[in-house]
C-alpha cells in the first residue's frame, strides 16, 4: 500500500508540472511584455500580496484583458498567452 501511495504522489507531481508546461506560450516573450507593458502602472508586489483577487488561469487571463482596456493596449491573443504563462510561472503557480 505505500509504494503506491508514493507511486500516486509521484504520478500527481509529474501532472502538475506537465499542465503548467502544457500553456500556451512563451516565457521569455511574456517577461519582455510585462517589463515593457505592465511595469509602468505596478511592481511585481501585486502578484504576491496576500489579499490579490487573481485565483485562477482565468482570472489571469481576465485580469491581463482588464488592464488592456485599461492602458488601451491591444494584444494579440498570442501575447497573452505569453502573459499568462510568465506570470504563472514566476508567480502564480496555477495548475
Amino acid at each position: 500500500m505505500h509504494k503506491s501511495f508514493v507511486v500516486s504522489a509521484i504520478a500527481a507531481v509529474f501532472s502538475v508540472s506537465a499542465q503548467a508546461a502544457s500553456l500556451p506560450g512563451d516565457t521569455a516573450s511574456g517577461k519582455k511584455l510585462y517589463q515593457a507593458n505592465c511595469t509602468s502602472c505596478h511592481n511585481d508586489s501585486v502578484h504576491t500580496r496576500k489579499d490579490h483577487t487573481v485565483k485562477n488561469l482565468q482570472g489571469l487571463t481576465d485580469q491581463i484583458h482588464n488592464c488592456e482596456h485599461m492602458t488601451d493596449v491591444k494584444l494579440e491573443k498570442n501575447q497573452v498567452n505569453d502573459l499568462v504563462k510568465y506570470l504563472n510561472e514566476t508567480f502564480y503557480k496555477f495548475k
